[in-house]
């Protein structure tokens, strides 16, 4: 059964919002069998495996994939036939959305989906700088072009 995790971060700027619905399952299982079969499949970890929505930006599918990363051995141990995240839908007011924030909501799914803890992956906004900040826990920002 899909669940959808809104995102919502308030600035002055407005803020940044997306809202993500998923479903999980083994890969495998009946339900499984899709029509695109099992070439649209991002393996993002071992046994943990992604699919995305027809169209979707290449940015976002990228930041989708780290939200998933970032739990991804948590998932493998605690599925270890293995595991597949499907997001049915990323929606957002183009106004309140950077890509960056595909992992947010990505990270936010996974969390009240699984139980898991969080990962220190959080945006703020630098009233001095007059922008957003992203972090990414403990690792170095995962894509060069990230500030």
């Amino acid at each position: 059964m899909s669940s959808t995790f809104k995102y919502r971060l308030r600035s002055p700027l407005g803020g940044l919002a997306a809202d993500l619905t998923a479903e999980h399952r083994a890969p495998g299982s009946d339900e499984d069998v899709g029509e695109a079969g099992e070439g649209s499949r991002l393996q993002v970890y071992r046994k943990v495996w992604l699919t995305l929505p027809d169209g979707i930006n290449w940015r976002d599918a990228a930041w989708l994939s780290y939200g998933l990363s970032v739990h991804s051995a948590d998932l493998a141990s605690a599925h270890p036939d293995g595991l597949l995240v499907e997001v049915t839908a990323l929606t957002f007011p183009p106004a309140f959305f950077r890509s960056e924030v595909a992992a947010l909501a990505m990270d936010g799914w996974v969390r009240s989906e699984f139980g898991l803890p969080e990962r220190g992956l959080r945006a703020v906004f630098d009233a001095g700088a007059g922008a957003y900040r992203f972090h990414w826990g403990d690792d170095p920002a995962p894509f060069a072009d990230e500030s």
